[in-house]
C-alpha cells in the first residue's frame, strides 16, 4: 500500500479536527481547511512544494480573515449577558421583597435562586427580568412597563 501525499494532507486535517473538538479552538478548524487545500492541490496532481504553499495560503488565509472578521465585530455580549450561552436570560421571575444589600431569593425553574439587582436599577417588587447570570447568582432588571 502505497501512501500518497493527499492521504498525509488528510490525515493532518483529521488530526487538526480531532484537536480543535478537544480543545475548542476554532482557529484549528482554519488550519484544517488549509490542510485540506494541501489533500485538494495533491488530488489535482501538484508537486510537494505546491501543495504547502496551497496550504500555508488557505490556511494562513483563513485564520487572518477569521481574526480580522472577529476584531471588526467589535465587543460582544459578556457571557454573562449572553442568551446563547446562558439560558436564563431574559427570563421573567417575579421578586417578593429586596433586602437592604440589593439581593433577593426568587423562584426560577422550580428552585430558590440568590439574585441581586443590576447595578443602575432601582429596587421595587414585581416582575424583573434576568438580564445576566454571575456565577449562581441572577442579575434582575425591572421589567419595562409601557
Amino acid at each position: 500500500m502505497d501512501i500518497t501525499p493527499a492521504t498525509v494532507w488528510w490525515v493532518l486535517a483529521g488530526l487538526a479536527i480531532a484537536v480543535e473538538l478537544a480543545s475548542g479552538t476554532f482557529y484549528l478548524l482554519m488550519i484544517a481547511l488549509g490542510l485540506a487545500a494541501g489533500a485538494i492541490a495533491g488530488h489535482l496532481g501538484l508537486a510537494v512544494p505546491l501543495q504547502i504553499v496551497a496550504a500555508a495560503l488557505v490556511g494562513g488565509g483563513a485564520t487572518v480573515l477569521w481574526h480580522w472578521r472577529r476584531d471588526r465585530g467589535g465587543p460582544g455580549l459578556a457571557n454573562a449577558q449572553n442568551p446563547a450561552i446562558n439560558l436564563d436570560v431574559g427570563d421573567r421571575v417575579h421578586v417578593e421583597a429586596w433586602s437592604v444589600d440589593r439581593t433577593a431569593r426568587v423562584q426560577h425553574r422550580g428552585t430558590q435562586w440568590s439574585a441581586r439587582l443590576a447595578p443602575d436599577a432601582m429596587p421595587a417588587v414585581g416582575q424583573h427580568v434576568i438580564s445576566a447570570v454571575e456565577g449562581n447568582w441572577l442579575v434582575l432588571t425591572p421589567l419595562q412597563r409601557d
